[in-house]
């Protein structure tokens, strides 16, 4: 379900904001798994379709000079793109760094960076933070030297992303002293990590909001992000968190930082915060990015749609006792809905105590239903798990896991959920109690049921 923590580690995003400008691209990059490539910046996405032979060549519109990335499915590259960029590159996907060559205007900015990606890949970041304190920062030490080496060889033709690279290269070391202990932690499994006295501490007189370098450099965006979250857990309850995060995200000066933060916190718009409504507006309010202002509006109007008292979305899924079954066939009484998978030790914890009460309830005017969201290639898996457990209820298999239309409909991004749809099919509620929770059974009462 989640995202592995190093993906967030090749997002890069666009540099200085100026008025749009068409450049040319172009170049042929062989083996590319599906024909195609991709150019992504801040509010920008093209996808550029490749030729039989993997050339190309394209006339794009950018809002601003900066650092953009390039996909290829396989691959995941920085790209600085400015006004009057005429570029052209080559490259095999399979030896994709090795084989990347640049010509024209923008190929010495761009094959630096080309450059500088094979010496920082001298060691996975996986690797690096699981090496003890002495050998992290010498490892590190020894990186930071030669991007710095190679950097001050470089002639290049570009004044400011000369200048902002020089700060980058500072960035870099940065973020690893900020991440090396937390990451380690998590690598290793050892919760107790420390570190001396002597381990340099992340630099407080860096202006985390700054627009020019957040916009520039990927290490001081992962930077800026991660502390604005460290400093809303130091410094709000349980009881504040989210208030205190929209206040904070407003009061931020960039206006990039707060829209990155809008988009990570996208679900908070959804049923599973009973403030969504708050929180949308507050969020609409405060970014200006078109298409996050329509991503939000649609997790806002799913929202709506799986309220108390709405006809609740469709199923029709497999039936471990064979065949499938659809909500519409259960019309007439209530339906009780766990959705969890075999894999959600959470969801597992519930087992014991959801079957006590289909016990306590099973003359009664309702169904106990659970929609597992394991993947297709663990069906056997999700079979077995329900006849060595003897799980009671209807036992279902939803047909996309997490990207099910029932289950995207309730917004659903973490398992174990209940939900609760009276006998006409409307929604009593999206977030019942779980089986565990003495709640449930009083809401049972409520309704007489």
């Amino acid at each position: 379900m989640r995202k592995s923590i190093f993906l967030l580690l090749i997002l890069v995003f666009s540099s200085f904001t100026t008025s749009a400008e068409t450049i040319t691209i172009s170049g042929q990059i062989t083996n590319t798994e599906n024909g195609t490539i991709t150019i992504k910046g801040a509010s920008f996405d093209k996808e550029i379709k490749l030729d039989a032979d993997g050339t190309f060549a394209e006339n794009i519109t950018i809002a601003y000079d900066g650092i953009y990335s390039l996909e290829t499915g396989k691959n995941t590259i920085p790209l600085y793109l400015s006004k009057g960029t005429k570029l052209s590159l080559s490259a095999d996907d399979k030896t994709f760094l090795s084989s990347l060559k640049y010509s024209g205007k923008g190929s010495v900015e761009n094959q630096y960076l080309a450059n500088k990606a094979i010496i920082t890949s001298q060691i996975t970041d996986k690797e690096l933070y699981k090496l003890d304190e002495t050998e992290f920062l010498n490892k590190l030490t020894e990186i930071k030297k030669s991007i710095t080496i190679f950097y001050k060889k470089i002639k290049f033709s570009d004044s400011y992303y000369q200048e902002k690279e020089a700060i980058n290269i500072y960035y870099f070391e940065q973020k690893h002293l900020f991440y090396y202990k937390n990451y380690r932690s998590y690598l290793t499994g050892l919760r107790d990590i420390k570190v001396s006295d002597q381990f340099p501490k992340l630099d407080d007189s860096i202006d985390l909001d700054n627009e020019t370098d957040y916009l520039f450099s990927n290490e001081y965006k992962l930077i800026a992000i991660d502390r604005f979250n460290e400093n809303l857990r130091e410094n709000s309850t349980s009881l504040n968190t989210e208030t205190k995060k929209i206040q904070n995200i407003k009061a931020l000066k960039s206006q990039s930082l707060k829209n990155q933060l809008i988009k990570n916190n996208i679900y908070d718009i959804t049923t599973e915060n009973p403030n969504y409504k708050n929180s949308y507006t507050a969020y609409i309010s405060i970014t200006n990015d078109p298409e996050l202002i329509k991503n939000l509006t649609v997790f806002y109007n799913n929202a709506k749609a799986v309220e108390m008292g709405k006809p609740s979305p469709k199923f029709d899924y497999e039936n471990h006792k064979g065949g499938k079954t659809s909500l519409e066939s259960l019309k007439g009484k209530y339906v009780y809905i766990d959705i969890w998978a075999t894999w959600c030790g959470p969801c597992r914890q519930e087992i014991p105590s959801l079957q006590k009460v289909e016990e306590q309830y099973k003359d009664k005017n309702i169904v106990f239903v659970s929609i597992s969201i394991d993947a297709e290639k663990d069906h056997d898996k999700w079979s077995k798990f329900v006849t060595e457990k003897k799980l009671g209820g209807i036992q279902l298999l939803a047909d996309k896991a997490l990207d099910s239309e029932f289950i995207q409909a309730y917004g659903i991004t973490a398992i174990p959920r209940f939900i609760l749809i009276d006998p006409n099919g409307n929604i009593v509620n999206s977030q019942a109690p779980r089986p565990s929770e003495t709640a449930l059974i009083d809401l049972f009462n409520t309704l007489k049921i």
